[in-house]
């Protein structure tokens, strides 16, 4: 036999055995995870697309409801472009040149675990106070489950506006505590942006306005709304103006008011009134007034079962994009933090505040829902919203406690529904809501008696 061919052939074989005994040894869940990024990456080569769906063993099986005949989802994703490489969990963002050494961050001392919910009495067990779903009293907000002191304030559609968290001179945010929902999403370059849904409640000053992306007309069309955003790569505007029409309204297309500002980009400078978008949006895009059917999101006052504490969330995306939950228990709410640095370029947490009030933003559930991002390009990705029609996983964090559950879309035109692992409606706290899209391959460990991390992976 030719040697060097002998060689190469003995080499091949030793390397074999080493992986396979590097992953005999590797915990179960890693070993989904390699299995499933190498058939990622193997399809990726024959056809130019990543559209692998991880198998039931990917997450907890409990996480997934029993299969449900599903609608054919419509096309969001860009054919043109090719997705880059899906990274491994381990791999994380690039670190900008000038950020030689990871700075050091000072977390807020943590609160002892409080004591267990008091039980209520028996006759008080029996008695089931949850409600919503498909049947909502007139007066109450199906975002919120609360009711509302002007009914006509519910005849008309959510909007959804884009706020910027980067740069931090933008900060503070600008209305992010009269929404009824904002949603949380990774941008890339290690940043993440909010989109606030401004439904039972408006405020003259939103923002910074920011770009649209991917996602944002999937959330939208879910609540039946209009979106204000501070224009778009090309690429994505079609994507936007084709599912969206006359409900996507750009910075380019928006007079002041309701959008008033200069750039976008250059400067964080341009804010939005809400009340004037619905305004707009009826009188000169031609949105039709009405009272959209926001069904499918369950409330109750009382705290469901719980053997798991949740005083603290951290939702990291690299040591210079962090946020950070704190359970306040006299209101029963979570207090919202974030990032700062100082003159000598130290990280350390700060209370997030509504520029519009002074107060700290809180809000009564703080949401993890997983989901599969594509990434075309560093900052360009297309999340799966539309086609999660049988689960993917989620986590409720309410009243200092912490659910495991599942969350699902029912169609393309309905709120995100939320569910125990077994399967049966999961209610959340009735008031505002806060929802992190959380990568696949994310983490979520509790590193402390009642403190979660939660680390931000692709895909």
């Amino acid at each position: 036999m030719n040697p060097i061919k002998f060689g190469n052939s003995f080499a091949s074989i030793f390397l074999v055995g080493i992986v396979m005994t590097f992953t005999l040894l590797k915990p179960g869940r890693m070993n989904t995870e390699l299995s499933t990024e190498a058939l990622n990456k193997s399809l990726q080569h024959l056809s130019g697309h990543a559209v692998i769906t991880p198998t039931p063993t990917s997450l907890p099986q409990s996480v997934y409801r029993y299969p449900t005949t599903s609608p054919q989802p419509l096309p969001v994703r860009i054919d043109t472009i090719t997705p880059l490489p899906t990274p491994t969990p381990t791999e994380m963002p690039v670190i900008p040149p000038e950020a030689t050494s990871e700075p050091e961050v000072i977390l807020a001392p943590t609160q002892p675990p409080p004591p267990p919910p008091a039980s209520p009495p028996p006759a008080a067990q029996s008695a089931s106070t949850m409600y919503g779903g498909y049947q909502f009293a007139d007066d109450i907000n199906p975002l919120t489950g609360l009711p509302v002191d002007n009914i006509e304030k519910l005849y008309r559609r959510p909007a959804f506006i884009k706020v910027s968290n980067y740069p931090r001179y933008g900060r503070p945010h600008a209305g992010l505590s009269f929404a009824d929902i904002v949603f949380e999403y990774y941008i890339g370059e290690e940043a993440n942006r909010f989109m606030g849904v401004y439904y039972s409640q408006d405020a003259p000053k939103i923002g910074p306005l920011r770009s649209g992306r991917l996602i944002d007309p999937q959330l939208v069309s879910l609540y039946q709304g209009i979106l204000s955003y501070g224009n778009a790569d090309p690429k994505v505007e079609k994507v936007i103006a084709k599912l969206l029409g006359n409900r996507a309204i750009p910075f380019s297309k928006s007079p002041c008011p309701p959008t008033c500002g200069k750039d976008t980009h250059s400067v964080a400078g341009v804010f939005v009134d809400s009340a004037a978008l619905t305004k707009f949006a009826e009188e000169e895009m031609g949105v039709e007034k009405a009272k959209p059917e926001l069904f499918g999101m369950y409330f109750d006052p009382v705290p469901p079962a719980s053997d798991q504490y949740a005083i603290q969330v951290g939702v990291e995306y690299s040591f210079r994009d962090r946020g950070e939950w704190h359970y306040d228990p006299e209101s029963g709410l979570y207090l919202r933090w974030i990032e700062a640095m100082d003159n000598s370029g130290k990280i350390y947490m700060t209370p997030l505040v509504d520029r519009l009030t002074g107060e700290q933003l809180r809000f009564a559930n703080v949401i993890l829902i997983f989901a599969r991002y594509t990434e075309y390009a560093p900052t360009l990705h297309d999340v799966d919203i539309w086609n999660n029609f049988d689960g993917q996983r989620a986590v409720l964090f309410r009243d200092g406690l912490m659910i495991d559950a599942s969350w699902q879309v029912e169609d393309h035109e309905h709120p995100i529904q939320f569910y125990y692992e077994d399967g049966t409606p999961l209610p959340l706290k009735p008031g505002n809501s806060w929802i992190v899209v959380a990568g696949l391959s994310s983490t979520l460990d509790q590193v402390e008696p009642g403190k979660w991390e939660m680390y931000f992976h692709l895909p």
